[in-house]
């Protein structure tokens, strides 16, 4: 059974009301929506602050600040951003933002090509999100362990056990109680500190 996916929200920094309306022509609704339009970058940060988005696309040069210095300040989310510069910056703009994850394009830009690059910038994403997913997992995990051997030495250091013992110990209440092993520790830890 496919999964249903969520459109992604998209905020357009651009001070041209015909590129922001062109791009929103571009993306079907059904995987982009909504579409949020700013025209400066300090109001694309107002907005940004209510209105948190998936992807954030920049038409450099912006009429505050320049559209690589504002994109690089958003490179650290979780949001994924294309910027959008002028040929004969491309070079020079897209080897500054690389490291940062930030995908670049030179205009003008053509709105099959706009198009393609939005999907490789949502599959992107995707990926983002199940590493992000996997890596929350294995810090519970991490925690799990952390926890668990808190409460061995515990029970070696106040009940004269062997690890294997105190390992042993927790492993049998778990299962005696139906309850995980983190569960049985907290309660160990708990009892003796």
């Amino acid at each position: 059974m496919a999964k249903l996916k969520t459109p992604r929200k998209v905020m357009i920094v651009s001070e041209s009301d015909s590129f922001f309306q062109m791009i929103k022509a571009v993306l079907p609704s059904s995987d982009f929506f909504p579409v949020f339009h700013a025209v400066s970058g300090s109001e694309a940060r107002r907005k940004l602050l209510e209105l948190p988005c998936d992807i954030l696309i920049v038409d450099s040069p912006l009429s505050d600040e320049h559209g690589a210095i504002f994109s690089q300040n958003y490179a650290d989310t979780n949001m994924g951003i294309l910027l959008l510069v002028q040929s004969d910056l491309y070079d020079q703009i897209s080897s500054q933002v690389e490291e940062d994850g930030i995908l670049t394009l030179s205009k003008p830009i053509s709105p099959e090509m706009f198009y393609s690059a939005m999907r490789m910038l949502s599959a992107m994403l995707n990926k983002i999100q199940k590493f992000e997913i996997e890596k929350k997992s294995l810090q519970e995990k991490m925690q799990d362990i952390r926890i668990v051997n808190k409460a061995k030495w515990l029970l070696i250091e106040n009940k004269n056990m062997t690890e294997g013992d105190a390992h042993k110990y927790i492993e049998k209440a778990a299962m005696d109680k139906r309850r995980s092993r983190r569960e049985i520790a907290e309660e160990i830890i708990d009892e003796y500190e």
